[in-house]
């Protein structure tokens, strides 16, 4: 099991978790946050991978990740029970400005790096 699978079960067994952290949004070059954007977005992948290899034998499901493009818009979503969370990146003219929306609502906050990921993932499963 890896390190991120441990957390899960100490998640699952009653551990506890933190928020990830956050910072403001702000407007970047479009190719810096596309080059952002797709960096989370494969951490995410390989995340949620990992927790649902232990949620699979739990009766609380696994996550969902459902990628999201469109004009002017690079984004995923992660689906866990109830609970949603998208981290979206939106292009205007020559910059991107990334955020994280959590139950529908945006934020006018990003993660504060690619390591918040993991912490994003657990706060899903946990509900918080």
């Amino acid at each position: 099991m890896t390190p991120f699978m441990h957390q899960v079960q100490e998640l699952l067994d009653g551990g506890p978790t933190s928020s990830p952290q956050t910072l403001p949004s702000e407007s970047v070059t479009v190719a810096h946050g596309a080059d952002v954007q797709v960096l989370i977005r494969s951490l995410a992948e390989q995340l949620v991978s990992e927790a649902n290899a232990i949620l699979v034998d739990t009766d609380r499901g696994v996550i969902a990740l459902t990628d999201e493009t469109g004009p002017g818009a690079l984004a995923f979503t992660l689906d866990y029970a109830d609970r949603t969370a998208r981290i979206e990146t939106v292009v205007t003219g020559h910059s991107a400005t990334a955020q994280l929306v959590i139950r529908g609502v945006p934020t006018s906050r990003r993660l504060a790096g690619e390591d918040e990921m993991a912490a994003l993932v657990l706060e899903l499963i946990a509900g918080n």
